[in-house]
């Protein structure tokens, strides 16, 4: 699958200040990208360096009176989806470290208050089977509202409300899974089919080994997502971190089948 990835970002600075980007996929097994263009019209480039886990590359801005960038790619994508229900958890113990942390409460998902809840819905289930049916009773409890959440929203208010956009959606499934002993994490991503075209948030679960990809929203196949970065939750997978005031002005993705 071939698609055609274009970002465009304009914020005015308040003050001098440093921004840190992560619209930049890289190349791995599942992706390769192609003729990557980055521009900046506005702000200084500091430095560049490799995203959590090596996934994506992260970006220093210097900022002074506004950032103004551009960013271009095509992308092929060739992960197929796994038959996530047949697959069986990796043993704690053989959890690699850099694994581990994703086992662990976090500031968005706060995964042991889920306990409860987590032992009586799935109690009877395990391995893939189980994480299946926590995405999709995310997927089919939850709707789907851009009005009720904001950049402090975390996965019990999410719980509370049913209702959220993909950050929401994600925020809630990584809590459960982390509930029932799965290493989830947020996956920062691009798809083609993501209404309305934003920047997209999906799960990656960790079983028999290796990363699977999940989009509770329903928005994304795994073989149509192009992974930009990963992280606890939404507070280390964040497109734009800024150490300083930035008002938005004009932001706009595109992601289209090539």
């Amino acid at each position: 699958m071939l698609l055609d990835v274009t970002v465009s970002l304009v914020y005015a600075a308040l003050q001098a200040c440093d921004a840190l980007l992560q619209i930049e996929p890289t190349t791995d097994s599942a992706q390769r990208c192609d003729d990557p263009r980055f521009l900046l019209m506005s702000g200084t480039d500091v430095r560049m360096f490799e995203g959590e886990d090596t996934v994506g590359m992260r970006r220093w801005i210097s900022v002074k009176n506004q950032l103004d960038c551009q960013y271009k790619a095509q992308f092929e994508v060739s992960r197929t989806a796994a038959d996530l229900s047949a697959l069986e958890e990796t043993p704690r113990h053989q959890l690699a470290g850099s694994v581990i942390q994703y086992l662990m409460p976090s500031r968005y998902c706060q995964s042991d208050l889920f306990l409860d809840f987590t032992a009586s819905q799935f109690g009877g289930l395990s391995g893939g089977a189980r994480v299946m049916a926590m995405r999709d009773w995310v997927a089919q409890n939850l709707t789907y509202d851009n009005s009720v959440s904001d950049a402090g929203t975390t996965a019990t208010d999410s719980f509370s409300a049913l209702r959220g956009v993909c950050r929401d959606y994600a925020h809630v499934l990584i809590s459960l899974l982390r509930a029932a002993g799965v290493p989830a994490r947020f996956v920062s991503a691009y798809g083609p089919d993501v209404t309305p075209q934003d920047f997209h948030a999906v799960v990656e679960v960790f079983l028999e080994g290796a990363w699977h990809l999940l989009d509770p929203t329903d928005m994304a196949a795994p073989d149509e997502i192009v992974r930009i970065c990963v992280g606890r939750d939404a507070a280390d997978a964040s497109f734009l971190t800024s150490y300083g005031a930035l008002n938005l002005q004009e932001q706009s993705v595109d992601v289209q089948r090539a």
